[in-house]
């Protein structure tokens, strides 16, 4: 199943939106002469920016049955080194400027910015034959651990997201995010299939001329992570005059329900239809959906499986949990849970692992609705005089008294961390509504975050 291989029906459509229009066929045609140089079914790394040299060079290995691996274009070349010495790509489709590509490979092809470097090495991969992309996980771009992801993955998912959004043809969201990041490139597959038209920049929400754009080219639908939404809320996003614009989408991590019940009643009073969405790259996007006209009512969930798929909860002892408020561990079956993982290009020969079963590590409970709600990581729970404590709900009540704060920590010790002087105030609500003595408040100058604006905790400071 390889749904970019009817993209011809759109022909003459415009595709694609970069300063000038492409049309689907002038794309094809581009997109298949690059993916052409390559040849062979082999794999191939793409250092990927919102550009269409990334994009149309992926369409085109998809097309052509060319295993992409999808990176980040800042990457650092130590880290891209160490990826090429595990998996031996055959080609780099990378910028044309990239001086240490320049110095070791031959240029194969060129288009616009981009050119498709030789690797020196050639090495004969195998690869299983239904493996069609490799995304990194939400951390670290330079991690050597992928997911596997097959055609059926890819183009399953995506009709089940043009179902649920209602997509159509006329539709044109503008890129927020990094193409080589599920999400953003979920919103690239789900819009190709049903013949809409993507506006590609590189331009941050936080320039007048991305807003410029999206009133220019009438710009229909953009997702955001958590961090996206925050900045929308600081950018007073209700005072915004979007009229063209239709849908918004969240995922990437859960809004806190503050920010939820905003977007949800603004969007309702300028028209806009607000989804709350819940995935992981192992399900290759999206998992569940939060039906817009339920924004309101079910503040906080991550709403129903989508179309196909299939939510369940289980306890510690693997039973099945079939009481509403009940909390477990949340399962997710269907046809766009991931193949596994590969650490080396020895696990590109691998079949199915999965079997279509995502154990995702987070727990949740649904309500008599049946509408699913996220308590936290298996991961975030620590203990702390006895008690477990989850994470994730500390951060959400602090939230809930207008405290911006992250917590880690572990058995017997919790950390918070504030970027406001704030302390005294924290330490208040921690011990009168948790009653919790063995915590710390630090106040730290900046929240790290990866690419796709997640937050690092390995990356904060350590206090003993």
């Amino acid at each position: 199943m390889n749904s970019f291989k009817q993209l011809e029906e759109f022909g003459n459509r415009t595709a694609v939106y970069a300063e000038q229009e492409y049309s689907y066929a002038e794309m094809l045609e581009i997109a298949d002469a690059i993916c052409g140089n390559v040849g062979e079914r082999t794999l191939v790394f793409c250092l990927c920016s919102n550009n269409i040299e990334s994009l149309f060079g992926y369409v085109g290995f998809i097309r052509g049955r060319v295993v992409p691996v999808l990176l980040d274009a800042s990457i650092q070349m130590d880290r891209l080194h160490r990826l090429i010495n595990l998996y031996k790509p055959a080609y780099i489709w990378a910028s044309s400027e990239n001086q240490d590509l320049l110095k070791t490979m031959d240029s194969s092809v060129v288009f616009g910015d981009y050119t498709l470097f030789k690797c020196p090495t050639i090495f004969q991969h195998d690869l299983a034959e239904h493996l069609a992309l490799l995304l990194t996980t939400s951390g670290s771009t330079g991690s050597p651990k992928f997911v596997r992801l097959s055609y059926e993955n890819i183009f399953k998912n995506a009709e089940s997201i043009g179902k649920y959004l209602d997509i159509k043809a006329d539709d044109k969201p503008i890129t927020t995010l990094p193409m080589n990041y599920s999400y953003g490139l979920s919103i690239i597959n789900s819009h190709f299939i049903c013949g809409a038209t993507i506006i590609v920049t590189g331009v941050s929400i936080l320039k007048k001329e991305f807003w410029d754009l999206c009133r220019e080219q009438q710009v229909t639908t953009f997702g955001g992570v958590p961090f996206v939404y925050e900045m929308l809320d600081r950018l007073k996003f209700e005072g915004f005059n979007l009229p063209s614009l239709k849908t918004l989408t969240q995922a990437g991590g859960k809004l806190s329900s503050n920010l939820s019940y905003k977007f949800a009643e603004v969007c309702n009073q300028k028209g806009i239809q607000f989804f709350t969405m819940y995935g992981q790259t192992e399900a290759t996007a999206r998992m569940s959906y939060l039906p817009y006209e339920k924004n309101l009512d079910k503040v906080g969930s991550i709403g129903i499986a989508i179309p196909d798929g299939e939510l369940m909860l289980q306890d510690d002892n693997g039973n099945k949990i079939t009481a509403p408020n009940v909390i477990g561990e949340l399962i997710y079956k269907g046809a766009n849970v991931s193949l596994g993982y590969a650490e080396s290009l020895v696990d590109l020969s691998k079949k199915d692992e999965n079997n279509g079963m995502l154990h995702t590590g987070d727990l949740a409970y649904f309500d008599q609705d049946e509408y699913f709600f996220i308590t936290g990581r298996i991961k975030r729970i620590i203990k702390v005089s006895g008690n477990r404590i989850s994470l994730d709900e500390v951060e959400e009540l602090l939230n809930e008294y207008g405290h911006d704060c992250v917590c880690g920590g572990t058995d017997d010790q919790m950390y918070i961390y504030t970027l406001k002087e704030d302390c005294v105030q924290i330490k208040k609500i921690i011990k009168g509504k948790l009653n919790l003595k063995g915590f710390k408040v630090i106040r730290i100058e900046e929240i790290p975050r990866n690419h796709f604006g997640k937050i690092l905790y390995s990356e904060l400071p350590k206090y003993r």
